[in-house]
């Protein structure tokens, strides 16, 4: 759940129903603030003698510490509601005079491809760096925002290659803009990707909505790719709507920490400013004159040639440009 408004409420709250009571509390309710050593068991001196922080404590101090007093955003998993991060609330604010939190986002768990849970018992788990060593880190992070936070989120290698495609479909659409990407971000006027995005993302942080909106805003960059690459007014007219239309999608994706990296070189990969980078367009210019003369079995084997190669051929009515597979 997500709320700028997190109530802490005892309804429902039953003593003992969690742990037992402990009998040197004044009230159920309480929890521990600072407890006592015991043998063989890491502590520091106090007034109330030797011991340790309550488990709470923690994580109000490490937040304290790096983040300071109040914190924009809390997340979590959603077992940690009660009793944990209405614990932190209570300390927190008791000590420093001060809102601890302004929006809590409670998380659903990564769930295996088996459906199951994620846990180190189950040893079904996968870590940040294992993923990195097979995907782009913003590709893991488009993956992550094409889910609802607060729903559980299936783990599969196939969902990571279609967030691969779909992030690099956003790429290609911004190729041959001016600025890229721009230094300064615009408004949402006359964008109404733009403005659906922004009401996307203040309605619980709906990240699922905010990148159809972009990826909307992303098929009109490449018709206008294709109109702008004439001659004449018309021509003129789509390279000026394609210059505004994609200051939006490059503002919005800033917003996501997305579709910061030059275009060009995201959809070249590996392959820009090589040889191989040489031998791709060779094949292509082949390829575009195998088709002239209909000689559309050497132009398929073209194709063919450069598949292998990892490279994907997007035709249109003004030409043929290229991008990589993968940019892993």
């Amino acid at each position: 759940m997500s709320t700028n408004a997190y109530q802490c409420s005892l309804e429902g709250n039953e003593a003992g129903a969690r742990v037992q009571v402990g009998g040197l509390k004044e009230s159920p309710e309480d929890f521990v603030l600072w407890k006592s050593a015991k043998p063989q068991e890491p502590h520091w001196d106090s007034p109330w003698g030797p011991g340790r922080p309550g488990w709470h404590i923690e994580c109000s101090a490490m937040s304290k510490k790096y983040l300071g007093e109040t914190l924009d955003i809390h997340g979590g998993g959603p077992d940690l509601v009660f009793p944990h991060h209405e614990n932190e609330i209570a300390q927190s604010e008791a000590a420093n005079g001060k809102k601890y939190v302004k929006t809590w986002m409670h998380c659903a768990a990564v769930r295996a491809y088996d459906n199951e849970k994620m846990s180190k018992s189950l040893g079904n788990y996968v870590t940040i760096r294992d993923v990195l060593d097979k995907h782009d880190g913003e590709v893991i992070r488009f993956y992550l925002l094409s889910s609802q936070y607060r729903r559980p989120m299936l783990y599969s290698e196939d969902l990571l290659a279609e967030a691969e495609e779909k992030l690099l479909k956003l790429y290609s659409s911004l190729r041959g803009a001016s600025l890229s990407p721009p230094a300064d971000t615009v408004p949402p006027d006359g964008c109404e990707q733009h403005s659906r995005f922004l009401a996307a993302m203040a309605n619980d942080f709906d990240t699922v909505n905010a990148v159809a909106a972009m990826s909307e805003l992303s098929r009109e960059l490449l018709q206008l790719q294709q109109a702008s690459k004439g001659e004449g007014l018309d021509a003129e007219a789509a390279r000026i709507s394609f210059e505004e239309k994609a200051r939006h999608l490059y503002t919005m994706g800033g917003v996501l920490g997305l579709l910061q990296r030059d275009p060009e070189v995201v959809c070249k990969g590996p392959l820009s400013d090589s040889d191989l980078e040489e031998k791709v367009e060779r094949l292509i210019q082949e390829r575009d004159a195998a088709r002239k003369d209909k000689d559309f079995a050497r132009a398929d084997a073209i194709r063919d040639e450069l598949t292998d190669l990892g490279v994907i051929l997007e035709d249109g009515g003004k030409g043929t440009t290229w991008r990589v597979a993968s940019m892993a």
